[in-house]
């Protein structure tokens, strides 16, 4: 390259590569503790955190013994970093959103027969317009003996007017719950928020990156201790769903930060409410993958599958809920999921968002 011999230029020049060099610098990315960190983002939004771009083990982890086979096979993914609520999204925050826009839920809507019957066998009969009415689901307390585990729909009863301000149906409220979680919340319910507030849901490799805090392969939030799940999950004591014998304090939801962070600053990113995540559920997706290589932000499966649920599109949802139990589904885990229909919502799933430093940008 030709470079001017006066000396004016010759400053000007180097001037501009210290420039340059400076602003290459803050644009790099530093290791810490085996995980990269970008240094070149906005400001950090209020009651949000920011998740570093690192590599780390998404799925089932070689030790845990309550791994499923829609957790397996294990597998690296890079996601690159993203800010995240410090919570899930509570009460107080819908109800803003809800204010400032006029917005209807999914369960406080009337039923379309029309719409619903494609989602069950063909041949369904119509139940009765006393049934068809707004509401969601909420768990049956009143479960005093099982026949058996696998029938769901024990613990499970469908609520006329429960919704988001009526957690647990029409004579129920929210006064006073301004810091608990916002339930009932349908996926069409969680995009309009996020719309709103110019956010996201996050993919299900950045919610298991968020829940890993500094580590890379932990089975819980906290590492791979079980025995300390009580004092750092708000999950179920006892026998599952007959007996809640609340050894961690709460029978039940519980509001958010009532128990210790992980160590990126996130709360209750196990137990307390599911969380639903902008991926579809497929029990199939992760044993089709190409685990040779390290998967760079995916983006979960391209359509949805569940052969309990064959008629139905659903997402995944993270996180597990105050009800889970080792008995039952022992979700309290980072890989764990389910499925969840696109238009249900029940009182134990609930949401957090995502920004990016792009986003923001906008």
């Amino acid at each position: 390259m030709f470079y001017p011999s006066n000396k004016k230029y010759n400053s000007f020049f180097l001037v501009l590569f210290l420039i340059s060099f400076a602003f290459i610098q803050c644009k790099k990315e530093t290791k810490k503790d085996g995980l990269i960190i970008n240094k070149n983002k906005p400001e950090t939004p209020e009651n949000m955190v920011w998740v570093g771009t690192k590599t780390f083990l998404q799925g089932a982890k070689e030790s845990d013994k309550y791994a499923m086979p829609r957790e397996k096979p294990a597998h690296q993914v890079t996601v690159d970093g993203f800010y995240i609520d410090a919570t899930e999204v509570t009460n107080k925050q819908f109800k803003k959103f809800v204010d400032d826009t006029k917005y209807v839920t999914v369960a406080e809507r009337q039923i379309d027969w029309e719409e619903m019957k494609s989602q069950v066998p063909p041949g369904t009969p119509k139940p009765h317009d006393s049934i068809l009415q707004p509401g969601s689901l909420i768990f049956n307390k009143s479960v005093n003996a099982l026949v058996n585990m696998d029938n769901y729909q024990q613990w499970w009863t469908w609520k006329i007017g429960a919704n988001w301000q009526h957690p647990e149906g029409p004579e129920s409220n929210i006064e006073g719950k301004d810091n608990y979680p916002v339930v009932h919340i349908a996926l069409e319910d969680a995009l309009a928020y996020c719309k709103w507030a110019n956010r996201r849901l996050p993919t299900e490799a950045e919610w298991e990156s968020a829940a890993q805090g500094n580590n890379t392969d932990a089975i819980f939030t906290w590492g791979n201790n079980a025995e300390i799940l009580n004092s750092n999950a708000n999950t179920w004591q006892g026998v599952f769903p007959t007996k809640n014998e609340s050894q961690d304090g709460f029978e039940f939801i519980s509001a958010v930060k009532s128990y210790p962070p992980n160590s990126v600053g996130l709360y209750d990113m196990l137990g307390n409410v599911w969380e639903i995540t902008s991926d579809l559920f497929n029990v199939n997706y992760y044993a089709g993958l190409d685990t040779s290589e390290t998967l760079l932000n995916p983006k979960g499966a391209k359509e949805s599958y569940s052969p309990s649920n064959p008629y139905q599109v659903e997402h995944v949802m993270k996180g597990g809920s105050f009800l889970c139990h080792a008995s039952y589904c022992a979700s309290f885990r980072i890989s764990a999921k389910m499925g969840v229909a696109i238009d249900s919502g029940s009182d134990h799933m609930g949401f957090r968002t995502v920004a990016t430093p792009e986003m923001l940008a906008n």
